[in-house]
């Protein structure tokens, strides 16, 4: 019997709604669909960002178990903090790791937190973080670097640089390229335009719009490939998204809260400040992480971020674990729709409008995420096709760390541990 492949792709800021309301700027979306199992409302975590969203879908575990808790990294001395760019980071197993000690192949375009592991034929999300490195010389380092110069020869001329839509150009020509002569039996594909757009120009823009489309005709290129390859009958396809987004106009710095009370200590940059703090937050965007060192009294430090206004909830520590979050944050600070969070330290005020003029440039936004997944509509969703799916069929709800399980299902795969998430068993034929 031929072993299953199995597609992932990510399109980032995917939600239901998109689904639900725009199906028809979608017609290769809207007949997966129909040959396959929607799983409609799809419950994200704490928080709902990429990093953490994308590993806990391929690990099957919470963000306190598999120790990607944030995008970015506690550094407060750094204007560009780094990522948890490496697959070292992780402390649970990913399915690509499973499947490559099965002997399948493996492949992945720019799914996150893959930099340095060991997928056979991996273009790894990284960028240069500092000013003695470049692009082409950090991703070497990052991805499979033979294969990597290979897609850059043949397909580089799509790019420029990181900005969309051209990556995701890029990217799905070096995926397409890769099923067709390299035909892996696990391909993981991570597309950011319409998160890019959303970002930039706001949830339900025209841009966003236009990007869910160009989204959908790179999906439809995507399955062409395995119809090229003679492996489209043995391939089965998620479509996914891994968080919303919602529109926001004022952001909260709470770090300049912090500063007045002299439990920071900013360095004069937007948003450096010494290593001697005593309490820091740590955006998500629409959620943000406070933590704490010393005698401080925790009481007094809750009150005094409640109230802030745009603040809407504060978990405490055990609340947070039990969410899934961090679990050395003190609080876990959500905001109110229409406000997110950043780290800086010298703004003309902690509760700050979004200046139109700043969008685009970094932190200032018109969309973001990082909320916790119980705001109202803000699920994401996933779509199921293939030789083992149900065709025709819908889930009404799943949980996000229930994907990776189900894709283990489907290449016959099985983590070495319980996972927090449980096989979608209803999208699979009987």
């Amino acid at each position: 019997m031929k072993q299953h492949k199995l597609i992932v792709i990510s399109l980032d800021s995917l939600g239901f709604r998109d689904l639900n309301e725009l199906r028809q700027l979608t017609p290769t979306l809207a007949k997966l669909i129909k040959q396959g199992t929607w799983v409609k409302k799809v419950t994200g975590i704490f928080p709902t960002l990429t990093y953490p969203s994308h590993t806990s879908i391929i690990t099957g575990h919470y963000p306190a178990v598999h120790g990607i808790i944030n995008n970015t990294k506690l550094q407060p001395r750094r204007q560009s903090p780094d990522w948890f760019w490496y697959r070292k980071d992780i402390k649970a197993m990913p399915l690509y790791d499973i499947a490559r000690e099965k002997g399948l192949t493996t492949a992945a375009f720019l799914w996150p937190v893959t930099a340095g592991s060991k997928i056979n034929y991996n273009l790894a999300e990284i960028f240069p973080n500092r000013i003695w490195t470049n692009q082409v010389l950090v991703s070497l380092k990052a991805s499979s670097p033979l294969f990597l110069y290979e897609m850059n020869k043949k397909y580089g001329k799509l790019r420029h640089g990181i900005k969309q839509p051209w990556l995701d150009d890029f990217v799905t020509a070096c995926a397409v390229d890769t099923i067709k002569n390299k035909q892996p039996d696990l391909t993981l594909i991570h597309l950011v335009d319409m998160d890019s757009m959303r970002h930039r120009y706001g949830v339900r823009s025209i841009q966003a719009r236009e990007a869910l489309q160009r989204l959908d005709k790179r999906v439809a290129k995507v399955i062409q490939a395995t119809k090229d390859a003679s492996t489209y009958d043995q391939t089965d396809f998620v479509v996914l998204g891994d968080h919303y987004q919602i529109n926001v106009d004022t952001m909260i710095h709470l770090n300049m809260l912090f500063a007045d009370h002299g439990l920071l200590h900013p360095l004069g940059h937007k948003s450096t400040y010494r290593d001697n703090w005593q309490v820091t937050t740590k955006t998500c965007d629409g959620e943000t992480y406070i933590y704490t060192r010393g005698a401080v009294d925790r009481g007094k430090l809750k009150q005094m971020i409640a109230g802030v206004e745009g603040v809407e909830k504060i978990y405490d520590n055990a609340t947070a674990i039990k969410r899934g979050a961090d679990p050395q944050c003190t609080f876990l600070v959500e905001a109110k729709p229409g406000y997110y969070f950043t780290d800086e330290v010298n703004r003309p005020a902690i509760v700050e409008q979004v200046n139109p003029k700043s969008i685009g440039t970094p932190d200032r936004y018109r969309g973001v995420h990082g909320y916790g997944p119980t705001q109202a509509d803000y699920y994401t969703t996933a779509v199921f096709a293939g030789p083992q799916i149900k065709c025709g069929a819908t889930v009404e709800s799943a949980q996000l760390v229930d994907e990776g399980p189900t894709f283990a299902k489907i290449l016959g795969l099985h983590y070495p541990a319980p996972t927090a998430g449980q096989v979608i068993s209803a999208v699979f034929k009987e």
